[in-house]
């Protein structure tokens, strides 16, 4: 590791807030679609971006074609309005891909994996990635430990070239060496995506940010960027969490600073980020205990011009990132959609 910040201390920290998304699209809201789509009152993204104040006037922040959403956000309009009509809305806002969060549409009906692969691409969207579950008690759950080649097989036949976990690598505990078990099937997983044309990845939340119950001058993240092949394992850095990491775990247990910048860790390997998150809060310390009160993009704290401009400056360039908007929880997921869009697309780079 090239920075000091990788070498920091804290306690075993506590599982709090941990989302699953295995079974995402099993809520169904109830109102009607009509309503639903009416609620979300869809406007053109080029004029909400023209009144987004102090934006400069540059270069365009967002690479083109690069701007993808977290399907996780419209669980409850996927669930009941069906795929077609979530993907037709986000075609009007200016998206480019989709990154799933499971694959059935609730009451809207049985789809096939086929028929997915089809919709997404009629609606000029690309399917980016995936989110499955690392591991579960069921002997037979859809997960990446249990069911490895069937995951595969479904992310092959949706042409994903991106196939991942939300989960953290909690499976053996807390310590280093669980840690590093978990690196071992995190290889293991990477290298049999490879072999099917694609990249596993791990999406992180702020508890990967703690530290080693049994070696609290280590960062665990460290321990799974250390001990994971960088060709075999990729992340998927949640900006939001990572902030929310770096609130929470800044301090030793003995009281000594621990600081780090979640940037530093993408400029330090851009390589291995080839998704992100794109996630806003609000600080506020007495959101306890994380420290930011989640909003929609552009809503909040998170300086993403800086962000995003600092990432299309590395050796890999503009075009070697996918940026997904997400909001685990929003009023509206579909004007949460539209917002998030124009205030991306709003972003300009200082200098240019």
């Amino acid at each position: 590791m090239s920075r000091t910040r990788r070498t920091e201390a804290a306690n075993d920290p506590e599982l709090v807030h941990r989302l699953s998304r295995r079974n995402m699209l099993g809520v169904a809201a109830g109102a009607t679609a009509a309503a639903l789509l009416g609620a979300a009152a869809p406007a053109a993204a080029a004029a909400e971006a023209t009144a987004s104040p102090g934006q400069g006037h540059g270069r365009p922040v967002l690479p083109p074609g690069r701007l993808g959403i977290q399907l996780y956000s419209l669980r409850d309009k996927v669930a009941t309005l069906g795929f077609a009509a979530v993907f037709a809305e986000l075609q009007k806002y200016g998206y480019d891909e989709v990154e799933y969060a499971g694959y059935s549409q609730g009451s809207a009906g049985p789809i096939s994996l086929a028929q997915l692969k089809r919709l997404t691409r009629d609606h000029g969207l690309r399917p980016i990635g995936s989110h499955v579950g690392y591991y579960a008690s069921d002997p037979g759950a859809y997960t990446f430990a249990q069911n490895l080649d069937r995951v595969l097989d479904d992310a092959a036949a949706l042409g994903l070239p991106h196939i991942g976990t939300a989960s953290g690598p909690w499976r053996y505990g807390s310590t280093v060496d669980g840690w590093k078990r978990c690196a071992e099937e995190f290889n293991r997983f990477g290298a049999a995506a490879r072999k099917r044309g694609m990249k596993f990845y791990q999406h992180n939340h702020s508890e990967e940010f703690s530290f080693a119950s049994d070696r609290p001058d280590v960062r665990l993240y460290d321990v799974l960027l250390a001990e994971t092949d960088p060709d075999l394992v990729h992340l998927e850095m949640d900006i939001f969490w990572a902030y929310v990491g770096q609130y929470r775990y800044s301090v030793r247990p003995d009281g000594t600073p621990a600081p780090f910048d979640p940037l530093d860790y993408v400029l330090d390997q851009p390589h291995r980020y080839p998704l992100f998150h794109v996630k806003d809060g609000d600080r506020d310390d007495s959101a306890v205990p994380y420290g930011y009160r989640m909003t929609d993009v552009g809503d909040g704290d998170i300086d993403y011009r800086r962000f995003i401009s600092a990432v299309n400056r590395t050796r890999h360039g503009r075009n070697a990132h996918h940026w997904q908007a997400e909001h685990d929880n929003p009023v509206d997921s579909l004007t949460f959609a539209r917002k998030s869009s124009a205030h991306l697309h709003s972003l300009r780079e200082k200098g240019h």
